[in-house]
């Protein structure tokens, strides 16, 4: 799978910084947000894009919505004030490049979805709350964009479907699934890393968008196999507003990023051979056969002819090898290497 050309199944893990409604519909919070990313090393950044509404009832738009997270009156209100325009999307979207970062967008309707696709972004994320969207689905399919979709409250059967329905895209390896648990922080006993497993049988790449506090856990998912991390970036965890609590700050996501790179690092090859670095070791370390007395050539060795230790000699029986039973040719001396090519 590969968004603008860069590789996600193979290659080193596409860390990406939710931008999502941290910004607080604020833009010079959004590219304090962008830069925040750069510094700390993300492959991405992210934002969400909805059509209030597209997505709710007018129950739900003229529901009133007070609380400190709240940014109006009511639940529509409050939704309007968070989101940005088309054209405030490609201004970031334009910051974002002229730092070298991807920039993307989730969708939560098909009239977002025709925002993100007019703005030219590389990639397309399906939310949780959104999986079960057949017309979205089929929307975000029809794009021929390469797609990550989070797997949030899915039951085994809604997830078949979803992937049925998205069955286009994994055919083109333009899909790739994001395990996520939905909750806003996640309890670390909650984040159920072992559910990556599972996501493995759809053969597509897998990834993780945590919620929970700390890296700790998005860590462990890498080293589980993860190749996307997608977490939220905020200025201040403490700063009014939904997602705020379940971020990472920069600082914060800076040793993410640092810590996932040692993990790729230390994960390594699957090699079958000692690596270079323990060869020093292996010669010091490492017991050979050596004579337990002196001996004259023709004597046959037995279990008290024989001991075990280090230094490991280039050509001497190794300690794994049993040589009783042979017969020396030549002399040695207590402690001598017993070497293979003085055995008959």
């Amino acid at each position: 799978m590969k968004i603008h050309g860069r590789t996600i199944d193979t290659g080193p893990c596409y860390v990406v910084a939710e931008l999502g409604l941290n910004h607080n519909g604020q833009m010079d919070t959004a590219h304090a947000l962008i830069e925040a990313a750069l510094l700390a090393g993300a492959d991405a950044v992210k934002i969400q894009k909805r059509d209030p509404q597209a997505c709710l009832t007018a129950a739900a738009l003229a529901a009133p919505y007070t609380g400190r997270n709240s940014f109006g009156p009511t639940y529509g209100a409050h939704r309007a004030a968070l989101e940005l325009s088309p054209a405030q999307l490609a201004e970031l979207k334009q910051h974002a490049a002229g730092v070298d970062l991807y920039f993307f967008g989730s969708a939560f309707d098909i009239p977002s979805l025709r925002v993100l696709v007019e703005l030219g972004i590389p990639a397309i994320k399906i939310p949780s709350c959104d999986l079960t969207h057949r017309a979205l689905l089929e929307a975000a399919v029809a794009t021929d964009l390469p797609l990550i979709v989070s797997t949030g409250m899915a039951t085994e059967i809604e997830l078949d479907t979803a992937v049925d329905i998205l069955h286009p895209a994994r055919a083109a390896r333009r899909l790739a699934l994001l395990h996520c648990v939905s909750g806003y922080p996640v309890e670390n006993q909650d984040a159920n890393l072992r559910r990556m497993d599972w996501l493995r049988r759809y053969a597509v790449p897998v990834g993780y968008s945590g919620h929970e506090k700390g890296t700790a856990i998005s860590v462990a998912a890498v080293a589980r196999g993860a190749c996307i991390i997608e977490r939220h970036l905020t200025l201040d965890r403490t700063m009014a507003g939904p997602d705020h609590a379940a971020s990472l700050e920069p600082e914060g996501f800076r040793r993410l990023v640092r810590d996932i790179r040692k993990i790729e690092a230390a994960l390594g090859p699957q090699a079958e051979q000692p690596l270079p670095c323990e060869m020093a070791s292996k010669q010091k370390l490492r017991k050979c056969a050596v004579a337990a007395r002196p001996m004259a050539a023709g004597t046959v060795l037995g279990n008290f002819d024989v001991r075990y230790k280090s230094p490991e000699v280039e050509g001497a029986a190794a300690a794994d090898r049993k040589v009783w039973g042979k017969k020396l040719t030549r002399a040695l001396n207590e402690d001598d290497p017993i070497m293979l090519a003085d055995l008959t």
